[in-house]
């Protein structure tokens, strides 16, 4: 590979700072393989590109619906499979897992919503007693 043509790389402090997670986070989704690093320097520092970086926030995504880390790596390699998979039983078993996993969040994030209005009923309800308190 020519000189030009060499991929981007940030260190993990980098990585951390664009997608606003924790280095501990960062080192630990490598450690139980959810996110490896796609090179190391010659001292060992983990090397990141932007498909890493795309990857992290995926997983980043994934948090808020409640996923669990063996759930975010059964998605990661049913969409690692998806641009290997052309056509035979293997797209169909991809297909299905893909269309679960988006049925799944579907409901995760309906879930939200549920729970977002039942928040903001909360607050309506404490607004109401501080505005009966400030009047008195």
């Amino acid at each position: 590979m020519a000189q030009d043509e060499a991929v981007a790389t940030m260190h993990i402090g980098e990585l951390a700072e664009r997608t606003g997670l924790s280095l501990r986070t960062i080192r630990h989704y490598d450690e139980i393989g959810l996110l490896k690093p796609s090179g190391r320097t010659d001292g060992g520092f983990r090397l990141y590109t932007d498909q890493d970086q795309a990857r992290l926030i995926l997983i980043r995504r994934m948090k808020p619906l409640g996923f669990s880390l063996d759930e975010m790596m059964s998605l990661l390699r049913t969409i690692d499979t998806l641009d290997g998979v052309i056509e035979g039983s293997d797209a169909a078993t991809v297909k299905s897992d893909l269309e679960s996993f988006i049925t799944q969040a579907d409901e995760r994030r309906q879930k939200l919503q549920e729970q977002l209005a039942m928040a903001d009923e909360f607050l309506d309800l404490l607004r109401q007693q501080q505005a009966a308190f400030a009047g008195a």
